[in-house]
């Protein structure tokens, strides 16, 4: 039994050991030539989906590679704002930024209520600071509204990028061709490929531009208000609050009260003026016939007595 198992073990270790030496060979060779490609070759190039520990690099660059146009708008209540309009825009300017609209209001009286004017402005904020100047703007006065949106174009500028690239190696291949044109027919077809190309890259350029713009430039609605004009807060109603509210409440009326009497007035003088003449006419006729009802009648008229 023993010399069986004897007989039985030698062939395993003979290919045990050609196994073994395989296998160093295999790594000297390896360890000789670099390395096999594809598998951690110091010169091979890791993709963006092999998952190796240069993954979340890649995903931070591709973050960070994201196209996004941000709005927003932005209402404040200030005591001057026009004033506040001036400091806006030259916020604005100093950091790099302009102003694509700007509307301004004088400031109204009547005589039922007034404000210092207003102003509302459209600005173009660079996209790295909009935050800081947000805050900036923000200092300016209260805050009564904010409102921000972003919208991710990545995939419209690399697509536009891509058209770009694609026309403009279009249209050198074909000014090469151009120059080797044999008859005047294939010169006219090249020719008129090259003016269409080059309208279509034309209309993608400024497609390009825009999409840069809005991305670069975040647009901004800036609208200043004076606080006759501020929309009412939020507060706890307080018997103080009402009894102030109802005070103010009696005063509008009163006021629209005087307004409504004064712009009837005239009406009601010239109309008692002449309901006055007219009643003076009326009763004038009335005396008389009254009078001349009650007159004594002639004897010689009378009916002679029996």
């Amino acid at each position: 039994m023993r010399t069986s198992r004897g007989l039985v073990a030698l062939p395993a270790l003979a290919l045990a050991a050609l196994l073994l030496s395989g296998c160093s060979a295999a790594m000297d060779e390896s360890s000789d030539s670099g390395g096999m490609p594809g598998l951690g070759a110091p010169d091979a190039p890791v993709s963006e989906e092999s998952g190796g520990g240069d993954g979340d690099l890649g995903g931070a660059t591709d973050a960070d590679d994201r196209s996004v146009v941000t709005t927003g708008y932005l209402y404040l209540t200030v005591e001057q704002p026009l004033d506040a309009a001036a400091d806006a825009v030259a916020l604005v300017e100093r950091i790099g930024g302009r102003v694509d609209a700007r509307q301004e209001y004088a400031p109204r009286e009547t005589s039922v209520s007034s404000d210092a004017g207003g102003a509302e402005l459209v600005l173009r904020i660079p996209a790295a600071r909009l935050t800081q100047t947000l805050d900036d703007l923000k200092q300016l006065g209260e805050v009564e509204e904010l409102q921000l949106s972003s919208t991710d174009v990545s995939r419209e500028v690399q697509d536009v990028d891509a058209r770009v690239s694609a026309l403009r190696a279009s249209i050198t291949r074909l000014l090469a061709l151009q120059g080797q044109a044999d008859t005047v027919d294939d010169l006219i077809d090249l020719e008129s490929a090259i003016s269409d190309r080059q309208a279509q890259l034309e209309s993608y350029e400024a497609q390009q531009r825009a999409l840069a713009d809005q991305v670069s430039l975040s647009t901004i609605t800036l609208v200043l208000g004076s606080p006759e004009v501020a929309p009412p807060d939020d507060e706890p109603a307080t018997f103080l609050t009402g009894l102030t509210a109802g005070w103010e409440a009696l005063i509008a009326f009163g006021t629209v009260l005087l307004v409504i009497t004064g712009a009837l007035l005239p009406w009601i003088v010239t109309l008692g003026i002449v309901g006055l003449i007219v009643l003076l006419i009326v009763r004038f006729f009335v005396r008389r016939r009254s009078a001349a009802s009650s007159a004594p009648a002639d004897p010689s008229t009378a009916p002679p007595q029996s």
